[in-house]
């Protein structure tokens, strides 16, 4: 890297003829490199993200942005656990619709209701620590997946229980499917 004409040298200090007269403080060649990944970070972050993973790789150390890939790295934890969340958002307003619109029930219900359930154990297979959280997470969406049953049934509400009426072994059990079966069930 260079600075007006004169390259960087590690530990050196550079600063132009106009900063020292301005006062501005001198900068070192890392704090360069972290300044200009800094930027990168706000202007092109894939690009961003290139520099690094090479950073990394070669083992270079003192060109990382060490906040914003804390912040990074910290955001891909939160990212499993909100598929999760929706995950099983999904999979419970599903069960709902199947066990209190039987008359409605279709392979595109019977789909979303496997894919889930395969999403969610592909997500606990790629992240096992998640497993814990499960039974939380279910707690925590199933008035989200209750809102979603009202809205694509048009049921009057109080048809839904408030508190999940389904234990987690039976969200995540391949073939449970609530209420009553039906021909239609037989047929699809």
């Amino acid at each position: 890297m260079v600075l007006g004409n004169a390259p960087l040298i590690s530990g050196e200090v550079y600063c132009s003829a106009s900063q020292s007269s301005k006062g501005v403080a001198a900068m070192t060649p890392t704090q360069l490199n972290i300044s200009q990944s800094s930027d990168l970070y706000e202007t092109d972050f894939y690009t961003w993200t290139v520099e690094q993973a090479k950073f990394l790789r070669d083992g270079t150390w003192d060109s990382l942005d060490i906040l914003n890939l804390a912040d990074e790295i910290e955001s891909l934890g939160k990212q499993d656990r909100r598929e999760l969340r929706n995950r099983l958002r999904v999979l419970i307003g599903h069960l709902l619709k199947w066990e209190y619109q039987p008359g409605k029930r279709s392979r595109s219900w019977s789909n979303t209701i496997y894919e889930q359930r395969y999403q969610i154990k592909e997500l606990i297979k790629e992240s096992p620590s998640l497993k814990p959280y499960l039974r939380d997470a279910m707690v925590e969406t199933y008035s989200d997946a209750l809102d979603l049953a009202r809205r694509e049934t048009s049921l009057d509400e109080s048809c839904f229980p408030e508190e999940c009426c389904y234990k987690l072994e039976q969200i995540l059990e391949k073939d449970f499917f609530p209420g009553e079966a039906t021909k239609s069930d037989l047929i699809d």
